[in-house]
Formats: structure tokens, C-alpha cells, sequence
């Protein structure tokens, strides 16, 4: 062997036994596909550095759509799915791409608007009523249209109405909930958004919000191991590491304590 091989092959020993003397917090990672909505309002900033302090296992997001989320999960590029679209999670659990939906949390959509009201929603005794004065004053409306969960309850509630929304005033950003408000608050338009994003969303102005309180506003998340019966590289102990600990009575304590402005964002609903 030359001096040269020698030398590199002693290299990748220490390189090896330097990762094995490494603690398992500089190891252990779990990659979780969630939504926008608990990336931009701020909550995975406040729950994972307690979960990760107290079990060593880093969680890294992917922020998506509920409905990309999922396809990630089914890809098997994540180990775990954090979503806000039940149908679509019972569906990915019973096609094999999940093991069992868990209840987390929950908030409300709210709709947001101009401050001028000029589609007169404030008078609107429901969503799908707020949905159609909208839609009757041909006023702007911005929506996410991005197969996320708050998309497919906008969609919910267009069907709701009675409307198939189309024209110059039906605006797709195909974008994330904080960029799809950004683009309400510049035109401005009426969008409907999870209450946490509204809640952290410092560019408010000139929106407000002016439908809210609809029982089919009401909007649970679910969370889901990726199978690792279809994937075998999904890190199926530490994803369940982490689905144990956060609808654990600690895990669900850390979610409660969440707040923006004195206000909680998600109230917890684990079994």
C-alpha cells in the first residue's frame, strides 16, 4: 500500500470514528412535511427546541401545502406528516402511505378584508354567505391555489356557495398562505387564512377581519407516520418518538403555550 492510500485510509478511519463518538443529538434527525401554517406562524420555532432538548432528535421541516406535504410523505421523502385536511389524511392512511392519523391540534379559519367592507361581507351570517357577496360584487379575492388545506376549504366553501370562482377578480397566487396575504393586503383583497398565520402576520394593513365564527371554519390538524412498510429508509422510531411527544400531555402543554400578542394560536385535542 502507498504512503498516499495509507494516509487516506487512516483519514476516513478518524473521520468514522469521530462520528461515532459524536452524541446521538449530532445524529438523530427526522425530516416532518408540514404546512405553511405552522411554519409562518411561528410554532415549530417554539415546540421543537423543547422536544429536541429533551430527546436529542432534531426535526427538520419541509413547509409546504397540505396537499404537497402529502405527496412528499408518499415519495417517502419525509418521515413523518404534520397536515390540516382530514379527508386527505384519512385517504393517505388508508392507501398504505401512513400508519394512523393522530389528533394534535386545532385553530379556525378566519376570512380577511379590505377595512371598507366593499362586498358588504360583515352582513353575512355565514361563510358560504361571505363567499357569495364576494363572488356578487365581483370584489378581489386571493387564494392560495395550491392544493393546501386551507385551499381545499376555500374550495369547500365556494361549493357551499353555490360558485365556481373564475375572472379577473379570483386572484391564484400558488403560494403560501403569509405570501397569498402580503398579495390581499397590497391589492387589497378578501382571503380566507388559518387564524395562527393572521395572528403572526405583521402586514395587516388594510385588512381585518370580517367573517369569522362559522362552525365550518373549524380547522383540526393531524399527524402521521410515513410507512415504513412502503419506504424502508423512514426512520419509523424517531417519528414516533416525536407523534409520542407531541400528543403527549408535555407535548400538547408546549402547543398551548404558544401566543402572538397574548393570544393563544392552537389549542391542543390529542386523545
Amino acid at each position: 500500500m502507498t504512503p498516499t492510500r495509507r494516509s487516506a485510509l487512516m483519514g476516513v478511519a478518524s473521520s468514522l470514528a469521530l462520528l461515532a463518538a459524536l452524541p446521538a443529538a449530532a445524529q438523530d434527525f427526522i425530516t416532518v412535511a408540514s404546512t405553511t401554517s405552522t411554519e409562518n406562524s411561528g410554532l415549530f420555532g417554539h415546540i421543537l427546541p423543547i422536544f429536541q432538548a429533551e430527546t436529542g432528535i432534531e426535526v427538520r421541516v419541509v413547509s409546504q401545502g397540505t396537499g404537497q406535504a402529502l405527496e412528499t410523505g408518499r415519495r417517502g421523502d419525509a418521515d413523518v406528516v404534520f397536515v390540516h385536511a382530514r379527508a386527505q389524511e384519512e385517504t393517505f392512511v388508508a392507501e398504505g402511505y401512513g400508519v394512523q392519523r393522530f389528533d394534535v391540534m386545532y385553530n379556525d379559519f378566519v376570512i380577511v378584508g379590505p377595512s371598507d367592507d366593499p362586498a358588504g361581507v360583515r352582513a353575512t351570517d355565514s361563510a358560504a354567505g361571505a363567499m357569495a357577496a364576494i363572488a356578487g360584487a365581483g370584489a378581489s379575492f386571493a387564494s392560495r391555489g395550491d392544493d393546501s388545506g386551507t385551499h381545499v376549504a376555500e374550495q369547500g366553501l365556494w361549493a357551499a356557495a353555490g360558485i365556481e370562482p373564475a375572472g379577473d377578480w379570483y386572484l391564484s397566487t400558488g403560494s403560501g398562505m403569509g405570501a397569498t396575504l402580503n398579495t390581499a393586503a397590497q391589492v387589497p383583497a378578501y382571503a380566507l387564512t388559518d387564524r395562527g398565520t393572521w395572528l403572526s402576520f405583521a402586514n395587516r394593513s388594510p385588512l381585518e377581519i370580517v367573517s369569522e365564527g362559522d362552525p365550518v371554519l373549524f380547522n383540526p390538524y393531524g399527524i402521521i407516520l410515513v410507512n415504513p412498510e412502503r419506504h424502508a429508509h423512514v426512520k419509523a422510531d424517531l417519528g414516533q418518538a416525536f407523534i409520542d411527544w407531541i400528543v403527549s400531555p408535555e407535548g400538547q402543554a408546549a402547543i398551548a403555550s404558544f401566543q402572538v400578542g397574548g393570544e393563544q394560536l392552537f389549542f391542543p385535542s390529542a386523545q
